[in-house]
């Protein structure tokens, strides 16, 4: 059994390389689909369709933003010096020197601006994406568990929910013949204080045409086995707000069913609450992977 996740999440993760400094960061907003955005040097861009492919494996819905950095070391870390070119010019300029005595000198710092004579060390790519790779897996970690403790969160709201749908309808359902019942007498007290005599088949047909009307069972039937199925996705877990979110229409579809049948008070009454609990399920489950 996996856990519920919310497509919010976050997690950060630092490294310090020999050629510099490594950040990666993750994080995801609600979208319906999977979106990315990789924000990245460069020089690492090489790296995108690998990152897409594993953070694809790990999450299916969100829109999540993917920001690596790298900080090389100082520049004087990087620069070296060729020695023999140096060697090289030294004894150019001597010779150039003895052909033109009159002319100045090269200075030092003219030697080093000379082309080839200092040179920056390339930073080694494949050590930096080797690295960024290794450490790949254990943000997804964190990012998954910061997930799951919102998703477990939001499941909880929705179980809180449901059983207060639950409890409604288990309460409505053994209202319904008191309902009937007071309809006839209704009925009845109002015949008779109209006639001395009334028609009794006229009544029963009247009370059983009601009793059609305000008759639930079915509506009933049908969403508390919703509840069931929303219970078992969320004990099942994995990606699974598209199955709710569908599971929530088809509550508020009984629901409608019910507060059509309005011409008893009390259903009325309990299709209001029905539906301010479903909607508030559908908020939360728009968070749901």
């Amino acid at each position: 059994m996996s856990a519920i996740h919310s497509m919010t999440g976050y997690a950060s993760l630092s490294a310090d390389l020999d050629s510099g400094h490594l950040s990666l960061d993750l994080r995801a907003v609600n979208s319906r689909f999977l979106e990315f955005n990789f924000r990245m040097p460069d020089d690492l861009r090489g790296l995108e369709a690998v990152l897409r492919e594993r953070i694809s494996a790990c999450v299916a819905r969100g829109k999540l933003e993917c920001r690596i950095n790298f900080q090389p070391r100082t520049r004087a870390a990087q620069t070296t010096l060729d020695q023999a070119a140096l060697l090289q010019l030294v004894q150019l300029t001597a010779q150039a020197q003895a052909v033109a005595p009159t002319a100045s000198p090269l200075t030092l710092g003219e030697m080093l601006r000379w082309p080839g004579i200092l040179s920056e060390t390339a930073l080694d790519l494949e050590v930096i994406q080797q690295a960024i790779l290794e450490r790949l897996a254990p943000l997804l970690a964190d990012f998954n568990a910061s997930r799951a403790r919102e998703g477990e969160k939001l499941a909880a709201v929705l179980r809180e929910r449901s059983v207060a749908i639950r409890a409604y309808a288990t309460q409505l359902r053994p209202r319904v013949p008191e309902i009937v019942a007071a309809y006839r007498e209704k009925l009845q007290q109002r015949l008779s204080e109209m006639t001395h005599a009334f028609d009794s088949d006229r009544v029963l047909q009247e009370v059983a045409l009601y009793a059609q009307k305000v008759d639930v069972d079915e509506e009933l039937d049908r969403l508390l086995a919703h509840l069931s199925e929303i219970e078992r996705t969320l004990s099942r877990g994995g990606p699974a707000g598209k199955r709710l979110d569908f599971l929530m229409q088809e509550l508020g579809r009984e629901a409608n069913t019910l507060g059509s049948k309005a011409g008893a008070l009390d259903i009325a009454h309990t299709a209001v609450e029905l539906k301010v609990l479903i909607e508030q399920m559908r908020e939360q489950i728009q968070n749901i992977e």
